[in-house]
């Protein structure tokens, strides 16, 4: 058998593929021909420099494809939507506890503002609503509280609702009295959309991961 065809299988044994003689008859082969022998040390050589060369330099096309992409992606939008409603409720509750906590001060320190109520009367109705501008400004700093404040804040605003109407109507309060509730209205409706939006992000189904086929 000639050395081209000893040469052959040893290019293949580099290459990795089916060498095509047994490699017995290959081994004995270099091992008693020299000119093979140094042909197998070069050609080895050559291979592994062609394997290691450096990779040629390519093109950076990070601005292209930045480029092609949409100038928005899917749900951004909606995504920057609900940070912004999640911020103004945030900020309008802040307000809310605010003016609160302002309309109660008076009350609470100098018994003022409670028409002919008792002074401690007064100064628990104060402290009352201190509270109610507590639990405005706690939901604020923390919306995931909002779930727990919402059925005092409702159970307490429905049975003011009720009695201040009947009280207007028997001219036991002043409309100016009355209209300072408007402030607890606003406040409860706030922190019943945050527990809304709470609630609905934690009901949203999660998503499996699916396996990545080729």
């Amino acid at each position: 058998m000639s050395c081209q065809m000893y040469r052959e299988a040893l290019s293949a044994r580099l290459d990795g593929e089916p060498l095509g003689m047994p490699v017995a008859e290959l081994d004995g082969h270099l091992g008693a021909c020299a000119s093979c022998s140094v042909w197998a040390v070069d050609a080895e050589r050559v291979t592994r420099r062609a394997r290691l060369a450096a990779a040629p330099p390519v093109p950076d096309l990070t601005a292209t494809v930045l480029g092609a992409l949409p100038g928005e992606l899917p749900g951004a939008r909606a995504a920057a939507r609900a940070r912004l409603t999640g911020t103004g409720l945030r900020l309008l509750l802040l307000v809310v506890g605010v003016a609160q906590a302002a309309l109660a001060w008076p009350v609470l320190v100098h018994g003022a503002g409670a028409m002919s109520a008792p002074v401690h009367l007064a100064h628990e109705t104060g402290a009352w609503n201190v509270a109610l501008a507590a639990s405005f400004l706690a939901v604020a700093a923390a919306p995931r509280l909002a779930a727990g404040a919402l059925p005092f804040l409702l159970s307490f605003t429905a049975l003011l609702v009720s009695v201040t109407v009947a009280d207007l109507g028997a001219g036991h309060v002043h409309a100016d009295r009355a209209g300072a509730h408007l402030v607890l209205l606003v406040g409860v409706a706030a922190v019943a959309a945050v527990a809304w939006r709470g609630r609905r992000r934690r009901d949203l189904p999660a998503v499996a991961a699916q396996p990545v086929t080729a």
